[in-house]
């Protein structure tokens, strides 16, 4: 199986600007962001999607949140949406679970 996009960011073969790291997550500022912070965090497991994920991973799970909660607070964000698309229905593009943080705009409800 060829690596993903983002296998390749945690593997250091494609540079990004990576904003919070540690152990088992990864975050890094989108290139084509969508708000005026968006930022990606990743599990550096590799897990297709959301749905994938099994009761195994539901430590890796919280720690996905919790990333996104430090890494809001360090872009000074009190105020901010998280995302993940689930399959290309949804509009995943990365076959890598990933979280969207995005912030720094009111955002409407429905999204979409």
């Amino acid at each position: 199986m060829m690596p993903t996009l983002f296998q390749k960011i945690i593997a250091r073969e494609i540079p990004a600007d990576i904003v919070y790291e540690d152990e088992a997550t990864l975050a890094f500022r989108d290139v084509q962001p969508q708000a005026p912070t968006h930022i990606l965090v990743i599990p550096k497991k590799p897990l297709t999607r959301l749905s994938d994920a099994g009761a195994d991973d539901a430590e890796l799970l919280g720690r996905l949140l919790q990333t996104v909660n430090r890494v809001a607070a360090s872009e000074g964000l009190a105020d901010f949406r998280v995302v993940v698309n689930n399959g290309a229905g949804a509009g995943q593009s990365v076959f890598h679970l990933h979280l969207h943080l995005l912030g720094g705009r009111p955002f409407r409800w429905p999204p979409g």
